[in-house]
């Protein structure tokens, strides 16, 4: 594929990396993360490969959410640095090739805001039309509460004014109402102010809360979604929106803005990342490959966004009762590890119990799926979590630079893992120096993801193994083609794989040294416990000769 092609389009097969600035580097020395830090690593994140920064928020907060709880969306969070600090940190991310987007959290606000302040001095403040407000609270229904072990109610009484106003999610954070044309314009200056300062996007939060507040409000929901995007269209043609959905891919798909793909740009796989802990618990191949099927193709010049892990719980919710359970018995069986009933406060190493080849395996497999790979910052060297933190704080522990921790030089904001995930054991120092660590693994996957944008861009095929669990699947793109084989279980495998089209071509092991040849359109391939392999193909004569020599059949 034409390289000038791909970039245009830059999101299909970037490598997004999201960071807390709060846990990610100490700069000033007072135990807090900072831009002053995260600046200073700059170098470290484009080593690994990465080529777009994902921001939780750094705004002025009460913190009562861990700063998704915001008081003003145009400046910064003083804990964290200055609006100075924030450019030194983007001119030299720009200087490294790599973009930035933040957390958009507009569904929202602290209930610290000044907007919220106005909108509920009186029942005349000209901002009351600003939040949602009600008289009689609509019946609670127990699945709309988001978090059930804080709340038992969207709807909390404002004793002044004698209304009731909505938050979906804590009390302490009202609703905006984007019904409103004077909030959305003002959501849209927002999204203006920070591209000003250099940013390529926003990752969206909450994006069905947004649609369904605004309900019959508008004779359109969704064109609120269409109109940033095509204000953000306007001001620089390569921003993204990148939509936190977790729907059924029936009802996702509109998000996406149906077949015209004009309102978020991209959308996280929520159905296949649940599905893909299903597989791992199971050793079984069955529920990804049944995902990848399931899926629909995202309108043109529109992407999936993929991951295993995020900043929040591992949320088990779209499984049925009996499949999250065996996910919980798998790799959270004690209540303490679980989370508000349908989810798990655990990074993947420890759910992984520390296996080091499950764990390569498991992010092989997700560079190798179709869409863009999003990574959670430590994931790179396996960090652990810290289950004494409340909640989800468990995986939003400080990163581990050094054997002493290397975050800061006073006590950090937030409790370190210990035992075999303690920063004695897993950190970027000692990782940087081992050949065999997960972070030079992490390197390798980035830069052969980075050279096989078949995987991002092309044609998907789930291809029979005829092993249960063994995943395969190819992707074709402009007459090339890349097969990746994943074996799910700590059992060794031989699989024969029909590769229709690719008689007489050589397949190169892009992750390890050796090529095979298809014979009659098959190639049997041993796959080692927990192994991963992908796989290029090419006619014989377009192979180096030094290659060509040392087919292995």
């Amino acid at each position: 594929m034409r390289l000038t092609y791909t970039s245009d389009l830059w999101y299909k097969n970037a490598v997004i990396y999201c960071l807390d600035v709060e846990t990610y580097k100490d700069g000033n020395g007072d135990g807090v993360g900072d831009f002053r830090g995260l600046t200073q690593q700059i170098d470290y994140l484009h080593s690994l490969g990465i080529t777009c920064l994902w921001l939780m928020p750094f705004f002025p907060t009460p913190n009562k959410d861990d700063g998704y709880d915001i008081t003003d969306f145009y400046s910064i969070d003083p804990r964290l640095g200055t609006l100075g600090d924030f450019v030194e940190f983007m001119r030299t991310a720009k200087d490294r090739g790599i973009r930035v987007i933040a957390d958009l959290v507009v569904n929202h606000t602290s209930d610290q805001h000044p907007w919220f302040k106005e909108s509920r001095s009186s029942k005349d403040s000209p901002l009351r039309d600003w939040y949602v407000w009600s008289d009689k609270p609509e019946p609670d229904d127990p699945s709309q509460i988001v978090f059930p072990d804080k709340e038992n109610s969207i709807w909390q009484l404002d004793k002044k004014t004698g209304q009731y106003y909505l938050h979906s999610f804590y009390r302490h954070q009202p609703d905006l109402n984007v019904a409103n044309p004077e909030v959305r314009d003002e959501i849209a200056r927002v999204l203006g102010f920070w591209m000003e300062l250099g940013l390529s996007g926003f990752r969206v939060d909450a994006v069905p809360f947004l649609i369904e507040n605004v309900g019959d409000k508008l004779p359109d929901p969704h064109a609120f979604l269409a109109d940033l995007r095509a204000f953000m269209s306007r001001r620089e043609g390569g921003a993204v929106l990148l939509g936190e959905v977790n729907m059924p891919y029936k009802d996702l798909v509109s998000y996406f803005g149906d077949g015209n793909g004009d309102q978020l740009t991209m959308c996280f796989d929520f159905i296949g990342m649940q599905r893909a802990w299903l597989a791992f618990a199971r050793s079984e191949a069955g529920p990804i490959s049944q995902t990848l099927g399931d899926r629909p193709k995202p309108p043109k010049d529109c992407q999936w966004a993929t991951f295993l892990r995020n900043h929040d719980e591992l949320t088990l919710d779209k499984l049925t009762d009996e499949e999250r359970q065996e996910v919980f018995d798998a790799f959270g069986p004690d209540k303490d590890m679980q989370i508000y009933g349908r989810g798990l406060r655990r990074r993947l190493p420890a759910m992984f119990g520390g296996d080091l080849r499950r764990i390569k395996m498991a992010y092989s497999l997700l560079f190798s799926m179709p869409g863009t790979p999003v990574i959670f910052y430590g994931e790179e060297i396996g960090m652990g979590d810290n289950l004494d933190e409340e909640g989800r704080m468990a995986v939003r522990t400080p990163m581990q630079w050094s054997q002493s921790g290397g975050f800061s030089d006073a006590p950090p904001v937030r409790g370190i893992p210990g035992g075999s995930f303690a920063p004695e054991r897993v950190n970027v120092a000692d990782q940087k120096r081992d050949p065999d660590s997960l972070l030079r693994w992490f390197q390798l996957l980035i830069e052969r993801y980075r050279e096989c944008p078949e995987l991002a861009w092309g044609d998907n095929t789930v291809l029979e193994t005829g092993h249960p669990s063994v995943f395969a699947h190819r992707c074709d793109a402009d007459g090339a083609t890349v097969v990746a084989v994943h074996n799910l279980s700590d059992i060794a495998a031989e699989i024969d794989l029909a590769l229709e089209g690719l008689d007489g071509c050589v397949l190169t092991d892009l992750l390890a040294d050796e090529t095979m040849e298809v014979a009659d359109g098959t190639v049997r391939l041993p796959m080692s416990p927990h192994g991963c392999r992908w796989l290029r193909a090419a006619p014989r004569g377009d192979m180096p000769p030094e290659d060509a020599s040392i087919i292995a059949h």
